[in-house]
């Protein structure tokens, strides 16, 4: 059953992305991406400082070689970003329009850095579903909340390159098929890490901790500097209350993880 979990698992981030891209117009889609950025950084922070960090720490590997093995995921995440192998990106030409990019510049990443961006989200969503297998592997309800992290930041990351394809001049189904395509990384990702992260129990504490330098830097280095522009108050208090419901939901799943 374990194995089956983490296929619907990984499965959920790649279509739930895709099936909101293809029911929603660009324009509410803007605006929706703007929400679940908030909401993102809040799951994500949680889930790694409340969730899967302390998870990591109730092991029996030392915390020097733990914090160690974080500081090294914080920065093979940022070296990884570097040679645009692990994108998080979510540049939205819609959501933007005076943003300092022309419609030429999302074309080059739609055209010749096309297949860069598709081998990007591919090596990401991969890494991902090692994860989620990962902490599935674990405890259930850990991989629950993990998965249920990766699923908040991978929407509005998969939307977020919908509208820039679209913006590109991509048709409605291409771009939805890139996407869709891309997101089958995960469920290959999370097989291989069912299959190859089984054997190596000892190794889990280390693989959660790698999980949490993921959405660390996620939130902190993509996600937060995004919302750390001048708005009004009423947008400022809306990303406050959202990152808020954010941490509550991933709270909320570690006090019914502990439950059971």
């Amino acid at each position: 059953m374990t194995l089956v979990y983490i296929i619907i698992a990984t499965l959920a981030g790649g279509l739930l992305s895709v099936l909101i891209a293809a029911a929603v117009s660009v324009g509410v889609l803007a605006r929706l991406v703007r929400s679940l950025v908030s909401l993102s950084t809040g799951i994500l922070l949680g889930t790694a400082l409340l969730q899967v960090l302390p998870e990591a720490f109730e092991g029996h590997a030392r915390p020097q070689a733990l914090f160690g093995t974080l500081l090294a995921g914080l920065l093979a995440f940022f070296l990884l970003e570097k040679a645009e192998l692990y994108r998080h990106g979510h540049h939205h030409e819609g959501d933007h329009p005076h943003h300092g990019h022309h419609h030429g510049f999302d074309a080059e990443q739609a055209g010749r850095g096309g297949l860069a961006v598709l081998v990007g989200d591919s090596i990401h969503n991969f890494s991902d579903g090692v994860i989620i297998a990962a902490a599935f592997l674990v405890d259930r309800h850990l991989g629950l909340a993990t998965a249920i992290a990766i699923v908040a930041h991978e929407i509005p990351q998969e939307v977020g390159d919908y509208i820039v394809l679209l913006n590109a001049g991509l048709s409605r189904a291409r771009a939805l098929a890139y996407n869709a395509l891309s997101g089958l990384a995960a469920v290959l990702g999370g097989v291989v890490g069912y299959f190859v992260v089984g054997p190596w129990e000892e190794a889990f504490p280390f693989l959660l901790v790698i999980a949490s330098s993921s959405f660390v830097y996620v939130a902190v280095a993509d996600l937060m500097p995004q919302l750390q522009r001048r708005l009004p108050w009423r947008e400022t208090l809306s990303q406050i209350v959202w990152i808020a419901a954010g941490l509550g939901a991933a709270a909320l799943i570690g006090q019914l993880r502990h439950a059971h």
